[in-house]
């Protein structure tokens, strides 16, 4: 990779271009994902000019495409169409020429980003400076595009429970959506061929064009099906070979053994944002077992029963592990935003075992009442510390939010859920379902995800 200096040295005023790059790799940086695409679009336009940008990453299973530029583009532009052009080009990292994007030929320049297959197509593409210099645009185009690609990476590794939640609820209300098209257009398509193969229609030719124009048609359509379900949906082997790419580094740096216990073959493939979450996890808890003194070896497994992902991680340090640390409450939290519950054992010089379940499909009654609700995510998860019984200041110190805040998050929730006290809250939340904060688990079952065996005996 070229230095900073070498992209825009060429440049007579190379000093102020300079510290306007280093403003955009600041805004790149620390992008959120939602705003990512525009201020990747922005920091691009001193060198590299374009109708539309769109990026197309199946890390971010909530929101694959990211877009930004003209509205005629990034409001008609499918997944299909990118996925098409990424397929187009297997074995390339960058390429330019002529594709089909929002139902139109278009000029385009794709750049492909290895360690995720994410795609960055910029439409209708001018290089700013004069061609003797093309090739400074050209490395801080793939410069920056390689930072952006990385951020999003870091982001979906870090997601918060916020994230998490409204990633499920946005990948169901896809996948719905999409079985809906596919039913009601097959039903069509299925009932035009029958008509036109039918022996009362006289003209052969036309019956014969219509009939080969439906066909392709119902196919393109189910293929979008197939495309869908795929991205929304991850093998359970290959989302296990992606782990132990994501903790190898960790092993050759930290010095410590890992060992992976493979999940059935034949194991039932796993929602995206179960997938992302599950190594997402691991990889914190890896680091915390590695902070540990005297660890040698780390096992990692993963099983399925049919309804769950079940996760293992077991160290063989002294059992030094702190249970309340900020990072395993982080943890915690992720595990609880798809409803599932984690299960951590300490056993001085013995070592750490942590269980972890994963349900595999989103809760059925917590989708409708929260759209019923209209809870922001942060009034979520003051809800559910209520209704396990927290004062305002263990949700302040839970949350990291001022007593305040918390204060205001609760009036919020006695007007939605129309109730007077926090007794009453926290009822209505025992009545619909919703998880314990407490215990990761639904109202009903046993309490407790974080064991303290040595302390129950001591």
């Amino acid at each position: 990779m070229v230095s900073l200096h070498e992209l825009i040295g060429r440049d007579p005023n190379s000093d102020a271009r300079l510290w306007e790059l280093l403003d955009s790799l600041s805004l790149l940086a620390t992008a959120p994902l939602l705003q990512i695409a525009e201020r990747l679009h922005a920091s691009l336009q001193p060198w590299v000019k374009c109708s539309a940008l769109l990026i197309f990453t199946e890390e971010c299973t909530g929101r694959p495409q990211k877009k930004a530029g003209s509205e005629a583009i990034t409001s008609r532009v499918t997944i299909a169409e990118l996925d098409q052009l990424r397929s187009s080009h297997p074995e390339q990292d960058r390429w330019r020429g002529t594709a089909g994007i929002s139902g139109a030929p278009r000029e385009v320049l794709a750049l492909r980003y290895p360690p995720s297959n994410a795609l960055l197509v910029l439409t209708d593409p001018v290089v700013v400076q004069e061609p003797a210099e093309s090739g400074s645009s050209r490395d801080l185009l793939d410069y920056l595009w390689q930072l952006t690609a990385a951020r999003i990476r870091e982001k979906v590794a870090d997601a918060p429970p916020s994230y998490l939640r409204e990633s499920r609820a946005v990948s169901a209300e896809r996948t719905r959506v999409t079985t809906e098209l596919v039913d009601q257009y097959s039903t069509s398509l299925d009932l035009l061929l029958a008509t036109l193969r039918s022996t009362q229609l006289s003209d052969a030719l036309a019956r014969a064009k219509a009939t080969d124009l439906a066909a392709k048609t119902l196919v393109g359509l189910r293929s979008l099906d197939d495309r869908i379900n795929g991205m929304a949906e991850e093998p359970v082997g290959s989302a296990f070979t992606r782990l132990r790419e994501d903790l190898r580094p960790l092993s050759e740096s930290g010095g410590v053994e890992l060992q992976f216990i493979e999940p059935p073959a034949d194991g039932r493939a796993l929602p995206g944002e179960v997938a992302y979450a599950a190594r997402s996890i691991m990889r914190g808890l890896a680091l915390v077992m590695m902070d540990q003194e005297q660890i040698h070896r780390i096992r990692a497994q993963w099983d399925c029963d049919g309804e769950n992902l079940l996760i293992n991680m077991r160290d063989d340090g002294r059992g030094a592990m702190d249970q309340a640390s900020p990072t395993i409450e982080r943890l915690n939290r992720q595990v609880q935003a798809l409803a599932g519950r984690m299960e951590l054992e300490v056993i001085s010089e013995w070592g750490t075992d942590v269980s972890i379940v994963l349900p595999l499909d989103a809760p059925q009654s917590m989708p409708a009442d929260l759209a019923q609700w209209k809870l922001a995510a942060r009034e979520f998860e003051v809800l559910q510390l209520l209704a396990a019984g927290q004062g305002n200041r263990a949700i302040s110190a839970a949350l990291g939010i001022s007593e305040n805040t918390v204060k205001f998050h609760v009036r919020n929730l006695f007007k939605k859920l129309d109730v007077r006290s926090r007794a009453e809250a926290a009822a209505l939340a025992h009545s619909r379902g919703v998880p314990d904060a407490a215990s990761g688990k639904r109202w009903g079952e046993a309490p407790g995800t974080v064991k303290h065996p040595r302390a129950a005996t001591e």
